[in-house]
């Protein structure tokens, strides 16, 4: 097994680099409103392009000297040589030995790539034209279901990262559904959830008979997502009785009616689908990583396999940017050192991602997966114990209308809450709002908005400013704004697949560079288990078996007997 060319991860607080951040972190005293009167450049200075996108890291809480601090701490930690390991195709997962290849997924169909022994880039492309060539038939409507019609809505039915990446990317690129013969747009819902409630909603006034169903699940034994498959054929079934398709064979219908993604062939069949339309993927890619695989089965479905296509080149893109720019110009490996400059040095604990676009509103929630999945750990990829704070919450929701919920809190709260505002020079649906006999594009007064909060965040308002509008001294203090709250801005012409695929390999490579500053193995996700294997052991005391709920602690026993006695049948 190899472990990216060393015996272990450097601990990073015995570098030079990170005892010269903690000096500078204990007299540190942030001045934005200084730093750019003293520094006509700083904006420019700490504004990079990164494929089409355009991030402005300038309101950060970073001066020269921290800067230069955290670019020597990727070189101690080997931060370079850690993200070639993994482009390379190395064993970076070392609790389960595998390599980590996301970025496999979208490399050209002319690249190369060995890994122990296979090119993968081969297997990864016929994956990817049997899933272009299903969509195309979806879309075109020479698949139909077992009456003859063509398919109209698709449900995709997954957990993790088998559902977050495809709905979310799915709602981002909505302008883009439209079938090519003028047949409106492929519906696609999303059942994840166990809870009843979440697969009787999502089937609620569909017709069976013009309703595809995929099943994401690589072992095809994931206890969620089989039991929403399992309830999901019976709707089938029944509802197509009841709706006059008498005499249909249900075997057909049960191979016209769901496809599998999943390398468990023998389960897939047992299921009654057919294997021929089990699109699979690979061990070295992880379920927050796989959008980019058959995973996005739905999503190719959704936008068609030239704009899928179009989504991989933005991800691969932004790979080459990760892969080959210097760290100085770095911006996935510049955003993650200032997110460990805030986490580790400056207390903060909570990272909010500010979409201005509606298009984005599963963004946020698609981001706490990749981020708290990979970087929940507290032991070393070595297996001792971390020494530093690792992971944010990562949380978030579209502007505007987070202004008017939680924007508060980082204005004036006492808490550091670093933040990411994404927004778009160019609206998906460009509207004007006529009032007053005046014409108002919509889209540039929600940029205005963009713009100023990040803006009011930096600078602030001082209590002279406050006085100087008239208001009473008594309620200046409320009114006054301190600023320095740090904020990145990342914008880009148009949100497009492309640009879609670029922010979510930004984000990954984020992700990576954190956990190679603090050793950890980000590719693992062990922290999800023990719930699972324990809901499977309290299962039998929940439907009534008393022995076994004599085994619980008392809390999960008094909460078993309240269920119990509640539970109207």
């Amino acid at each position: 097994m190899t472990t990216g060319g060393s015996a272990g991860p450097v601990d990073p607080t015995t570098t030079g680099a990170w005892h010269r951040l903690a000096a500078l972190a204990e007299g540190f005293s942030p001045d934005l409103r200084g730093w750019f009167a003293a520094d006509p450049g700083r904006a420019a200075r700490l504004t990079y392009d990164a494929a089409d996108l355009h991030v402005d890291l300038s309101k950060g809480l970073v001066d020269d000297q921290v800067l230069a601090a955290l670019l020597a701490l990727a070189d101690e930690v080997g931060l370079a040589q850690r993200r070639e390991a993994m482009f390379r195709g190395e064993h970076v997962n070392v609790t389960e030995d595998r390599a980590v290849l996301h970025t496999a997924l979208r490399l050209p169909a002319d690249a190369s790539l060995v890994v122990d022994g296979t090119d993968v880039v081969p297997q990864v492309h016929a994956v990817l034209e049997r899933v272009y060539d299903f969509a195309d038939r979806v879309r075109s409507g020479a698949w139909t279901g077992v009456t003859g019609e063509r398919i109209r809505t698709v449900v995709n039915i997954g957990i993790g990262g088998s559902d977050l990446g495809p709905v979310m990317a799915y709602e981002a690129l909505a302008a883009y559904r439209a079938l090519p013969d003028g047949e409106g747009e492929i519906e696609c819902r999303f059942i994840s959830n166990i809870d009843p409630t979440d697969a009787a909603t999502k089937l609620a006034g569909l017709d069976p008979a013009t309703t595809l169903f995929i099943v994401s699940s690589k072992t095809f034994g994931t206890l969620e997502t089989l039991t929403n498959a399992r309830l999901c054929k019976a709707w089938l079934l029944e509802h197509l009785a009841d709706g006059g398709s008498a005499g249909f064979d249900e075997k057909e219908a049960i191979e016209k009616h769901f496809v599998a993604v999943s390398t468990a062939l023998d389960k897939v069949a047992a299921f009654g689908i057919d294997p021929a339309n089990a699109f699979g993927f690979w061990d070295w890619v992880g379920g927050r990583y796989s959008v980019d695989s058959a995973i996005g089965t739905s999503l190719v479905v959704a936008i068609g396999p030239e704009r899928f296509a179009e989504f991989l080149a933005g991800m691969h893109a932004m790979d080459e940017h990760f892969r080959t720019a210097e760290t100085s110009t770095n911006v996935p490996a510049l955003m993650g050192l200032l997110n460990i400059w805030y986490a580790d040095f400056l207390g903060a604990q909570t990272h909010a991602v500010l979409p201005y676009s509606q298009l984005l509103h599963r963004f946020p929630a698609y981001l706490q997966q990749l981020t708290m999945e990979s970087n929940g750990k507290g032991v070393r990829s070595d297996g001792t114990p971390v020494t530093t704070q690792t992971g944010e919450v990562f949380w978030g929701e579209p502007g505007t209308n987070g202004q008017h919920a939680f924007y508060q809190l980082i204005h004036q709260g006492t808490r550091l809450i670093p933040a990411d505002f994404i927004a778009f020079a160019n609206p998906a649906y460009p509207l004007q709002d006529v009032h007053d006999g005046q014409s108002v594009d919509v889209h540039e007064l929600f940029l205005a908005n963009f713009l100023a909060q990040t803006r009011a965040l930096a600078f602030g308002k001082t209590a002279e400013e406050v006085r100087a509008e008239g208001t009473p001294e008594a309620i200046v203090p409320a009114r006054v704004f301190t600023g320095n709250r740090p904020t990145a801005s990342i914008m880009a012409a148009d949100l497009t697949p492309s640009v879609l695929g670029q922010l979510i390999a930004l984000y990954e490579h984020i992700t990576f560079t954190e956990g190679a500053v603090w050793g950890i193995d980000s590719f693992d996700q062990w922290g999800v288990e023990l719930g699972k294997q324990l809901a499977m052991q309290i299962s039998p005391a929940v439907a009534g078996d008393a022995e076994v709920a004599a085994e619980q602690d008392p809390s999960t026993r008094g909460l078993i007997d309240f269920y119990r006695a509640h539970r109207r049948r």
